[in-house]
């Protein structure tokens, strides 16, 4: 093309020695890993064909005798979701607004708040759970609050990260005609988030409906405990069945979202 030129030598030589030298480092990282897991190319040649055996065996058909049952407790795994979605989303936004740094009242404020969140996601919803499962029993609560507090560690920083990307110029305008602190909030910061903040609030939900199912395993109820009980009485084609439930409820609720996220945000 005309008025083209061919690009730098300097531009053309990629630095080979860097990503080489890289590429030796995680090929050799990976070969000590696997001989420490003890973990070989046969070992896993091997382990598939037994799995897929082992499901044609003991698993095929599943058994959907205790359908209601199952049902039930899918319910029970939903409201576990949402209850702890909700709670999160109530606590993380008053949150963010505390820990954006446009928004911040102090730096102690920020700092504080900053650290609250990163603690919540630091800790496993999991661990949450089995942690108020100790201290109130089996039963949906612990698993509510455990996803609550974790997902309040996702929740809060995201929105406080796109409250500090929003655009400064209406805030300050109402400010300067003597709008106090929630009003600027209410009108001029939370209309500019909302979109990002409902999808990734429907985002968690996706992925509380998941973790639910993990924390039934703990003790929280739902159909995670139905796949525990089934898989511990040894009786497979029951647990099959839960699978193809679980399999169902997460295909259904991933698809509902990503239908909401593309038609409304």
């Amino acid at each position: 093309m005309a008025g083209s030129s061919p690009p730098h030598p300097a531009l053309r030589r990629a630095p080979r020695a860097p990503l080489i030298a890289a590429g030796g480092v995680f090929i050799a990282a990976t070969v000590a890993v696997c001989l420490d897991l003890g973990v070989s190319g046969p070992q896993l040649a091997s382990t598939v064909p037994a799995f897929l055996g082992f499901i044609a065996d003991t698993m095929w058909p599943p058994d959907f005798s205790g359908l209601p049952d199952l049902l039930r407790a899918t319910l029970l795994t939903i409201e576990v979701a949402f209850l702890g979605t909700l709670g999160a989303t109530l606590v993380s936004l008053p949150l963010a607004l505390l820990a954006a740094r446009n928004l911040a009242p102090h730096p102690t404020v920020f700092a504080a708040v900053r650290f609250v969140i990163t603690l919540c996601r630091a800790i496993p919803d999991f661990v949450f759970a089995l942690m108020f499962v100790a201290a109130l029993g089996l039963g949906p609560l612990p698993g509510v609050l455990g996803l609550a507090l974790h997902s309040i560690g996702m929740l809060g920083k995201v929105y406080a990260e796109r409250i500090e990307e929003i655009d400064p110029g209406p805030p300050e305008a109402l400010a300067a005609v003597g709008a106090h602190h929630l009003q600027v909030v209410r009108l001029a910061v939370l209309p500019q988030v909302a979109p990002s903040l409902v999808a990734n609030t429907l985002y968690r939900f996706d992925i509380n409906i998941r973790s639910s199912i993990v924390l039934g395993i703990v003790g929280a109820g739902g159909v995670g405990f139905e796949l525990v009980t089934a898989l511990q009485a040894l009786d497979y084609r029951r647990a099959a069945a839960v699978m193809v439930v679980v399999l169902g409820l997460v295909a259904v609720v991933e698809t509902i979202s990503n239908r909401i996220r593309r038609r409304y945000l």
